[in-house]
């Protein structure tokens, strides 16, 4: 780069993207409309400052793209780095959570999927009627034949949760555009956990005014942690640098992926078959809770990864 314009122009690009991130801009009207969708990008923002503070030459402009690009840094490096684990003695419980994209990727596929990882809880959003109906043609009832669905009215924004062991009535949560089951579920050891299938309204386009006020209300209205574990999993329409997930956090729920270093793997594609560009989709668990693996998995038909926890519950 040689204009100074040109330099400063890249600097204060990066100076005001870590402004709108430290100072949550996404939680203040009008500016949450644009602010919410940008600050997704904020990993790939971050990798820029770095690449821009190398090409930049002029010293005023290479300073304010370094500072800028650190303090980026400081917030998105720690999704990297595995965090110590609690000394939970409890069950473990593998869970694995999915969009389905209006019931397109539900099948054989996914039921072999479920059968690889054993999972004991499987969340799936977008879930129609018809897929249900292919899901117990596949033999997923074979596998986890304790249900709670939420499908009537939504069309293909229905959701449900199967379960290897029983179900009963959950926690009340607000009602939401799509449809966000919640169930208890009952251990052979003893041990409870309550389950709740996330799928908040997405928070775009930007054009669309309600989107935002949707999204944010529709993800105040998610429970905090209990005095029986609480696991929140699904498709968050959220990341981590968007303050209404930090939120979540803040109550004491832990981000599973974050916790073992996974935390910018990415499960959510523009289309179908596509690379995967932000982690929209995550279990989020108990802080009594110790958080073994996570990992992703590829699924035909879908623009989303599943994305699978492994943790060990407190006693």
């Amino acid at each position: 780069m040689s204009s100074p314009r040109l330099e400063w122009a890249v600097a204060g690009c990066i100076a005001g993207w870590a402004v709108a991130r430290l100072s949550a801009a996404d939680r203040i009207r009008p500016l949450d409309r644009a602010a919410v969708p940008m600050l997704a990008l904020t990993p790939y923002a971050t990798a820029s400052a770095g690449l821009a503070a190398l090409a930049l030459r002029r010293k005023g402009p290479l300073a304010l793209a370094a500072v800028s690009g650190a303090a980026l840094a400081a917030v998105v490096v720690p999704r990297m780095i595995p965090r110590r684990q609690p000394q939970a003695t409890g069950p473990v419980l593998r869970v694995l959570t999915v969009n389905l994209l209006s019931g397109q990727a539900a099948g054989d596929e996914l039921v072999g999927l479920t059968r690889r990882t054993d999972a004991d809880v499987l969340f799936l959003q977008e879930l129609t009627e018809d897929a249900v109906t292919r899901l117990k043609r596949a033999g997923l009832s074979d596998l986890l034949p304790y249900e709670m669905l939420g499908i009537a009215g939504y069309r293909y924004r229905g959701s449900g949760i199967y379960a290897r062991h029983p179900l009963s009535d959950g926690l009340a949560i607000g009602p939401s555009y799509a449809s966000q089951p919640t169930a208890r579920l009952d251990l052979p050891s003893g041990s409870a956990v309550h389950l709740v299938c996330v799928h908040p309204h997405p928070p775009a386009p930007p054009w669309y005014w309600p989107a935002a006020p949707r999204w944010r209300r529709e993800m105040c209205a998610l429970p905090g942690p209990n005095q029986i574990p609480v696991v929140l999993a699904g498709d968050f329409n959220a990341t981590l640098d968007h303050a209404q997930f930090r939120r979540l956090l803040r109550m004491g729920h832990r981000d599973a992926a974050s916790q073992v270093g996974h935390g910018l793997v990415p499960t959510w594609a523009p289309a179908p078959g596509g690379p995967a560009l932000l982690p929209f989709d995550h279990v989020l668990v108990d802080p009594r809770c110790a958080v073994i693996s996570t990992a992703i998995f590829p699924l035909t038909g879908s623009d989303h990864r599943a994305l699978y926890a492994e943790f060990r519950l407190p006693a």
